[in-house]
């Protein structure tokens, strides 16, 4: 591997002695100068990798960069953090160089950047959204651009940047060099190394066992009740320098966060939810050793790279292989060993080994650290403690048998082993949910029954919520087993009753149900033991009667039935409403002698005359036809109708009659008067305005 001096001399100094598999590829002979496209697990010195690539094409054969004016080299990371960390690795690296380091992330002062930028940088770090902001406003010049860097590129096309990396792209020089670093390499990043990368040289570093090799994975089972105090076992069964636990919600972030520093663990909070200032701070207080556990959300996931992380616990599963494999990548990180460990709920266990199987892991299954074991680490420990592994001085000595000459020996010892626990969180009572039983083929009429081979006996319980509460088994299963901390084949038969539920519990896990139940307190649902099993007068619904299979029932013959008996009360007779006995009104019938229509289209004689039929009691006697009918032909006259009266629509209306346009405006208007009225042609009186009575003036 061929390094420029000034970095060999850099990499020394932080021991950096046997390079990984990914830093030999990038430095290869056939890689010098080209496009590179590389694939490579997380935790494996990518960003050395890359900080060795770049200096062959800023540095070349020199040792120190020239004066800083426009950057010669651009890292983009889809995380603040992530970009952060990038910047603190390039500043001992290039340290020898010269180099000037701007980060550009959200959530800084962007005013800060821009005075930073305007000084001159050779090397500007930052994340998608700040850097296409500064490139916007004029603030950032990519002309003098050699290099260009996609760290995590997956990742950011997962969030969503691919609109803000496709601007950054388009604004570099055609010439420039660009390097591609991606965990998996969907179909996303291959067209985007085709759109921009120029014969990229595909380099693919991963392990053959899809995970990272010096990570051990653990699985634990514990209760869904229990994943707190499950949480505070593992850290103390482990007890490594710093450790990081995993949760998929800020709301969990919050709570877990809070438990663990009431029992004195020191622990702080990374989640989306704080500023860029809080996250920092939470940060450098794990680099410092003033917290030992970080509480985070997947935002923390990609890009933190804490000292002498030992420990990843997953109190929430992740959502797919690829985040667990990036979660879990936070630990055996640069050579050193880590362990990963995932809190697993009985009704969780399949969608875990999905998840292991999708990293090529064969999960190695656990219950959950006992207080016992706990104990006697911590009494390994002490002996191994450096108060009393180093030798003490002479003013340590002097104490030391004053307190002997004062007190016994075993007094002493015994202060020293509760001082040392007092300093330490106590450890929690958990319980092992234990495997699930039986196998692939089971016999279901025992399993039922809890009496053949897979069984073993059962334990009746009872439930508060009967037939009436709408009790159904689809929502009452679940429930059982969540509060009882077993699984559905522990569960017998169900009965539902009207005011209760009476369910029965494996033997084997009765024990277990019983003190998970009796944990929870408080609820609308009540869980308590059954003795004696379900009785049928527990129910007010009586049994089902069924023929006995000794004695079937046989058909009666028809002299040996018993007459039906007709019951005491009759069903009263059937008798009409009031509306139906009122008499029908009376229908009028058309005169005798004559049809009720003499028309031949309505089936009366040819050629008659029409003659409509009125009731006698309308004209007060006999009927007469009419004298002038235009459907029979009446050639005689239609009388003339009378003259109608005169309204007061027919009068003249002397105010829009006779009168002749002035000026433009409306006709007879005067320009800046009011329209005169006209005398009315026919003598008539004309229309008078009525006078408007003006209200009395004020004084």
């Amino acid at each position: 591997m061929t390094t420029n001096p000034a970095l060999a001399q850099a990499l020394a100094e932080r021991d950096y002695n046997n390079p990984t598999p990914v830093q030999l590829a990038v430095l290869a002979p056939e890689a010098a100068g080209r496009d590179l496209l590389v694939s490579a697990q997380t935790g494996s010195g990518k960003t050395v990798a890359y900080g060795l690539a770049m200096a062959e094409t800023l540095l070349g054969s020199e040792e120190r960069l020239p004066h800083a004016t426009a950057p010669l080299a651009l890292v983009v990371a889809p995380t603040r953090e992530l970009a952060l960390q990038v910047q603190r690795e390039f500043a001992w690296l290039y340290a020898a160089t010269g180099a000037r380091i701007v980060s550009c992330v959200g959530g800084m002062d962007p005013r800060q950047e821009q005075r930073l930028l305007n000084q001159g940088a050779h090397i500007v770090v930052g994340t998608p959204g700040r850097l296409r902001d500064h490139l916007e406003r004029g603030r950032l010049d990519l002309s003098a651009l050699k290099v260009v860097v996609l760290d995590e590129a997956d990742e950011m096309l997962d969030l969503g940047f691919r609109e803000d990396l496709e601007f950054i792209l388009d604004a570099t020089p055609l010439e420039r060099r660009s390097l591609l670093f991606s965990a998996t390499m969907p179909r996303g990043i291959t067209a985007l190394a085709k759109r921009y990368q120029r014969d990229a040289l595909r380099i693919e570093v991963a392990s053959a066992e899809g995970g990272h090799a010096d990570i051990e994975y653990r699985t634990i089972r514990i209760a869904p009740t229990e994943i707190d105090h499950a949480v505070v076992n593992v850290l103390r069964f482990y007890d490594t320098p710093s450790a990081i636990v995993f949760c998929n919600t800020r709301e969990a972030v919050r709570r877990l966060h809070a438990m663990l520093q009431e029992r004195q663990f020191s622990a702080v909070a990374l989640s989306g939810e704080l500023s860029q200032n809080e996250r920092n701070h939470a940060l450098q207080a794990l680099r410092d050793g003033r917290a030992r556990v970080c509480v985070a959300t997947d935002v923390a996931a990609r890009g933190i790279d804490l000292p002498n992380l030992g420990l990843v616990i997953h109190a929430d599963l992740p959502n797919d292989a690829e985040s667990l494999q990036h979660r879990s990548g936070r630990t055996g990180r640069a050579g050193r060993k880590g362990v990963s460990v995932l809190l697993v709920p009985p009704f969780r266990r399949r969608r875990t080994e999905d998840l292991m199987r999708g990293l090529g892991i064969t999960p190695a299954w656990s219950g959950p650290p006992t207080s016992e074991e706990i104990r006697k680490l911590d009494h390994e420990r002490m002996l191994r403690d450096a108060l009393l592994t180093d030798e003490a001085n002479e003013e340590d000595l002097a104490a030391g048998r004053t307190l002997l000459a004062a007190h016994a020996p075993e007094h002493l010892a015994a202060a020293l082993v509760r001082l040392y626990r007092a300093g330490l969180p106590a450890p929690e009572e958990v319980a092992d949910p234990g495997e699930p039983r039986g196998g692939a083929v089971r016999d279901r009429a025992a399993d039922r029954e809890f009496g053949g081979p897979s069984g073993g006996g059962s334990v009746w319980f009872r439930l508060n919520v009967g037939r009436r509460s709408n009790a159904d088994p689809k929502w009452l299963l679940p429930l059982i087993c969540r509060r009882g901390n077993v699984t559905r084949k522990e569960i017998g038969i169900i009965r539902i009753l009207d005011e209760e539920t009476a369910f029965e519990v494996s033997r084997a896990a009765a024990d277990r149900f019983g003190k998970s139940v009796r944990k929870i307190e408080g609820g609308d649902v009540v869980i308590e033991p059954l003795p004696g099993g379900p009785s049928e007068e527990r129910s007010s619904r009586p049994p089902r009667s069924r023929p006995s299979p000794e004695r079937p029932q046989r058909e009666r013959p028809a002299q040996d039935r018993p007459a039906y008996a007709k019951p005491a009360h009759e069903k009263p007779a059937y008798e009409k409403p009031a509306y139906e006995k009122r008499e029908p009104a009376p229908r009028h019938e058309p005169a005798k002698g004559k049809p009720a229509d003499s028309r031949p289209e309505r089936g009366g004689p040819e050629g008659g005359t029409y003659e409509r039929s009125k009731p006698a009691h309308r004209k007060g006697g006999a009927e007469k036809p009419r004298e002038w009918n235009p459907l029979a032909n009446n050639e005689s006259e239609r009388p003339a109708k009378p003259p109608r009266p005169k309204t007061f629509e027919d009068k003249p209306q002397g105010r829009f009659e006779n009168r002749k346009p002035e000026g433009k405006g409306l006709p007879g208007k005067k320009p800046g008067g009011k329209a005169p009225f006209a005398k009315p042609s026919d003598g008539t009186k004309p229309y008078a305005k009525p006078a408007k009575s003006k209200p009395p003036r004020r004084t």
